[in-house]
């Protein structure tokens, strides 16, 4: 019973593969068992074994000091403070720069009365008094900080907002500062586009700064704009307001209210097919080129954006169309023909604005040159145009009876034309006979008449 309590005592302590050697030494073949056992087990049992401990004298942890391991948890590489990391590692603390400040000590001395010199009313001192107390003081404080309540933006005027509520893009910002004596008076500055962008700096990381994009105008002919950046937004605004007065260009109006001549215009990947058009007709087309046109005076005008619409290239893609176009004298001049324009306020009668110094004879004339104006202004394109859209109604078998009704007058149209370009009148062939009938013989013996009545009323 002992020998086994004592084996596995020692087999606890020992590992599994020193087991058989063990038990020959508990038991030995040769030596003789005492009845009781007690005597030969102490001299046989081995003294408690001596477990070999491992050394942590040669560690990481042991070689380096505290400081030193904490100072490769925290810092920063050189290639990642190149980068922009651990930028807060390292500062220190902010000095107190009001510690043994004193008013009025300091580059300047300066006496300030009532801090750091005594006040006299009259001739007596003014002491420190307490005032009576304002039992309403607290129940005012409240009531104007229950009306005030939550903060509310500032309110603009429909003119003075820009394309997108009260963001800065299309809002007016005003005339360029002078330059020395000179003033820009009658100009205004609208801004185009408001972005932060940013540049990566190996030693100072990212850089983030304002870009504006500003254009101005007198709204006579006088235009010019300019990109600027700056860290504040107020000083980049200031910056592109400024460079755009320093870039002026003057584009020429037909009739100082829309373009020469329609024209294509191209940058990078944006095109702009641009029409002239009649009084009253308005600014069809892009956001920024209608704040351009309202800045250079242009009334009347319709645009047409096709591909990327980049803003900037926008601004300068119709920018190079108008410093482009060409006088009707000029077209004349190349072509050596008369530039004939039909118009529509005009019911289409032929109308001549351009003569060349010399004019071509029919025999020097190329006939498989392009004769036609827009072919040759949009640099020999053609644009794009919808089909026309024809109403449900014209497949109904009615619009064929209408057609038949109205056959008798469908001409009519042309033929006004016709004798007004002929005969400068509505006129017939009993006109010379009876010159009463003629519509302008008409009304000038009622302007005639007229006249008189005036007359007799003055004498």
């Amino acid at each position: 019973m002992l020998l086994s309590v004592a084996e596995k005592c020692v087999r606890n302590l020992v590992a599994p593969g020193a087991t058989r050697q063990l038990h020959s030494l508990v038991n030995p073949p040769n030596v003789k068992n005492d009845p009781h056992g007690r005597q030969n087990l102490k001299l046989l049992i081995p003294s408690p074994l001596s477990i070999p401990q491992s050394d942590y004298s040669t560690g990481f942890f042991v070689k380096h000091t505290a400081e030193q391991l904490w100072k490769g948890v925290t810092s920063v590489s050189n290639a990642g403070r190149k980068r922009g990391r651990g930028r807060g590692v390292g500062k220190k603390t902010a000095k107190d720069l009001n510690r043994g400040q004193i008013i009025g000590i300091g580059k300047t001395n300066i006496v300030w009365p009532g801090l750091n010199a005594p006040v006299l009313q009259g001739k007596e001192l003014v002491e420190r008094r307490e005032l009576p107390t304002d039992p309403d003081r607290e129940a005012k404080l409240i009531k104007m900080r229950d009306s005030m309540g939550q903060f509310r933006p500032l309110l603009l005027s429909p003119l003075e907002r820009g394309w997108s509520g009260t963001k800065m893009h299309g809002r007016s910002v005003g005339p360029p500062d002078p330059i020395g004596e000179d003033n820009f008076e009658g100009f205004d500055t609208k801004i185009l586009e408001m972005k932060t962008v940013a540049n990566m700096d190996a030693n100072y990381g990212r850089i983030r700064r304002f870009s504006v994009f500003a254009f101005t105008g007198n709204k006579q002919g006088m235009a010019g704009f300019a990109l600027a950046k700056a860290p504040d937004g107020r000083g980049a605004l200031k910056r592109a307001r400024n460079r755009a007065g320093q870039k002026l260009l003057y584009i020429e109006r037909y009739k100082e209210h829309t373009v020469l001549h329609d024209f294509y215009t191209r940058f990078g990947a944006t095109q702009i097919y641009v029409y002239k058009k009649p009084e009253g007709f308005g600014l069809v087309c892009h956001r920024a080129i209608k704040a351009m046109c309202e800045l250079i005076g242009i009334k009347d005008v319709y645009a047409k954006v096709k591909g990327s619409t980049n803003l900037q290239h926008i601004v300068k893609a119709f920018m190079l169309g108008l410093i482009r176009q060409k006088s009707h004298s000029q077209f004349a001049e190349e072509k050596e023909l008369y530039l004939v324009e039909q118009r529509e306020d005009f019911q289409n009668f032929p109308v001549v604005i351009g003569e060349p110094s010399h004019c071509k004879s029919e025999s020097e004339i190329k006939y498989d040159e392009p004769m036609n104006f827009s072919e040759i202004a949009f640099g020999n394109r053609i644009p794009y145009r919808k089909r026309p859209f024809i109403p449900g109604y014209r497949r109904l078998p009615s619009w064929e009876n209408h057609l038949l009704k109205t056959e008798w007058r469908r001409n009519h149209g042309e033929l006004r034309r016709w004798h007004i370009r002929e005969f400068d009148g509505l006129k017939s062939h009993l006109t010379i006979k009876h010159p009463e009938a003629d519509g302008t013989y008409a009304m000038q013996l009622w302007k005639k008449k007229k006249a008189e009545e005036a007359e007799k009323e003055e004498d």
